[in-house]
């Protein structure tokens, strides 16, 4: 693709051009913007390369040559990359005249590449730095045989159509302005009673775990997060402080050190260990506006969050538990597949090397007791623990991360948390953290993608539509939603005077699981004819069997209709 580039477009500079997981992509400096048409030029070009079959060749120059090489060609970005290289030799490969810097390997020659597709245009800062020049990154992808190919580009087009922003905007669910500020989310009514419907569940399975729900403040004073270590660890993910009263204050980027001080509100006996709080706690973190992306990468969100303050002899059990709760928690929802890590100490960390391998021992423990599959992640560990993190595979089978369980003993000795044994001394507890679904901003994008906006019936924020054929049908109607609404089913009539077929299709879009339709066979037998948000339809039906059916879908947290 380089050199297709190189030769369509005179004076164009070389950046980057690395494979990744989805393909590959090159960064270009370039005076003019690339546009679509531009993306087949270079195809057709790449396949002209492809077809004179230019071996590859490889020679090893040192770093001065190099340098001195690029130099003269006016490639300014590949002597930048060689000035900050410590290796001595350099590894460069040529095809036909075109020269450039890589590791390889390579193939042996252009004419084994087969089915590859330019996807997209996008901007790059050089080196990811917003303060360097805009460059623009032309995306692509590659296989072995063209079916490869198709199901990958197949496979983009579903992305596409379930991309949440969109699915967002078209079912009324969320937005961002400007206006107010890139990153933070505007809840729409719609997106407002799924996230309420996610929450009393969320609630209620807690309640029911015996967790104790907390509510604690937005901002702290700075000298909080100084103790607790993430202005350490932590403080380019955090805002600037701000001033009150000649105090600094920070907007909160974790919940933890507030668990912490309720905990340290009474003197704890051994015997009302574990004590569990959890949290649905907004924070604030900065990501620079290149990363933000929906709901899925925002700077405010709201943390389903949980600290466990237990006994060393009790940390294998609430871990076994924990993993029970979150895998509970996933499968209603949908996701029944996912991956699971256990991460290690990171390069920089704080507590003892001891206090680190009983910590991985026991979250190895669990997941051993517990039959899990997990992959080890050495040095992804957070810097006061190590933890377990699980990843949701979706339906397209992209992973998600979402749930983690972390051990920390940093905070315990930080705030000088303990409980009085039953030796009548003062001991340390053990501090688990974790969120079962990781925040419910990311959380609810991530379930957009996965149905496809088109939600399970005891999430849609529509249940069932109410449509009159004719004016006639107006009071039968409004009749029968009184009838169900008692019920804690969520409807919405749709009385206007247009034909049934435009109100039938209207609902299909906003993907209403259940119409009922009425008209006058339906006023006169009390019986309904109901149809499915797939188009079929269900009927007559009695009103309250059908009240019992949506009450028990409801209830089971169903995912058919």
């Amino acid at each position: 693709m380089a050199h297709a580039v190189k030769e369509l477009f005179p004076g164009v500079k070389l950046a980057i051009g690395p494979a990744i997981d989805e393909g590959f992509y090159y960064d270009f400096d370039l005076a003019r913007a690339f546009t679509p048409e531009d993306l087949i030029l270079i195809e057709n070009k790449m396949s002209e390369i492809i077809q004179r079959n230019n071996p590859f060749v490889r020679r090893v120059v040192p770093r001065e040559e190099a340098i001195e090489l690029f130099k003269k060609m006016g490639e300014d970005y590949k002597v930048e990359l060689l000035e900050k290289i410590p290796d001595e030799e350099i590894s460069l490969y040529e095809e036909d005249g075109f020269i450039d810097l890589c590791r390889g390997p390579h193939l042996d020659s252009t004419g084994l590449v087969t089915a590859f597709k330019l996807l997209s245009i996008a901007g790059a800062y050089w080196r990811g730095d917003e303060k360097n020049k805009m460059l623009q990154r032309i995306y692509g992808t590659s296989f072995t045989d063209e079916k490869d190919l198709e199901d990958y580009l197949h496979f983009l087009e579903e992305v596409k159509k379930r991309d949440h922003r969109r699915l967002g905007r078209e079912l009324d669910l969320f937005s961002i302005s400007e206006e107010i500020g890139p990153g933070l989310i505007l809840w729409h009514p719609n997106g407002a009673i799924i996230r309420r419907t996610i929450e009393d569940f969320w609630k209620d399975q807690h309640f029911l775990s015996g967790y104790k729900i907390l509510y604690t403040p937005h901002i702290a004073k700075l000298q909080l997060w100084e103790k607790s270590g993430h202005l350490d660890f932590y403080r380019e993910n955090m805002y600037s402080p701000m001033e009150i009263e000649g105090i600094d204050y920070e907007l909160k980027p974790m919940n933890c050190p507030f668990h912490v001080h309720i905990y340290k509100t009474s003197l704890r006996s051994y015997r009302e260990l574990p004590i569990r709080y959890a949290e649905l706690g907004t924070v604030y973190r900065y990501e620079r506006s290149g990363v933000l992306h929906g709901l899925l990468r925002v700077r405010g969100f709201t943390q389903d969050d949980a600290h466990i303050f237990c006994r060393e002899d009790q940390i294998e059990d609430e871990i076994l538990n924990v993993l029970d709760f979150t895998l509970f928690i996933l499968k209603t929802f949908g996701f029944e597949k996912y991956d699971i890590y256990l991460s290690t100490r990171p390069e920089k960390y704080v507590g003892s090397l001891n206090n680190w391998e009983r910590s991985t021992n026991a979250l190895e423990r669990a997941l051993e007791i517990k039959g899990l599959s997990y992959e080890i992640d050495i040095g992804e560990g957070v810097f006061y623990g190590p933890k377990i993190d699980i990843k949701v595979k979706d339906s397209l089978n992209r992973p998600w991360q979402c749930s983690t369980i972390q051990v920390d003993f940093n905070n315990p000795e930080r705030f000088d948390v303990t409980y009085r044994g039953s030796d009548g001394r003062d001991h340390r507890p053990i501090m688990i953290h974790r969120a079962l679904m990781g925040s419910l901003e990311r959380f609810f994008g991530i379930l957009i993608e996965h149905y496809a906006g088109a939600f399970p019936l005891w999430l849609a924020p529509v249940q069932i539509e109410i449509l009159t054929i004719a004016e006639r049908h107006t009071q039968y109607a409004i009749e029968l939603s009184k009838r169900l609404r008692p019920e804690g089913i969520r409807i919405e009539l749709n009385l206007e005077n247009e034909k049934i077929g435009y109100k039938i299709r209207n609902a299909t879009i906003r993907k209403v699981p259940y119409l009922v339709i009425i008209g006058d066979r339906e006023m006169a037998g009390e019986n309904l004819t109901i149809r499915k948000r797939s188009g079929e339809n269900i009927g007559p039906i009695k009103i309250d069997d059908f009240i019992g059916i949506i009450r028990d879908k409801i209830r089971n947290k169903s995912r058919e209709l």
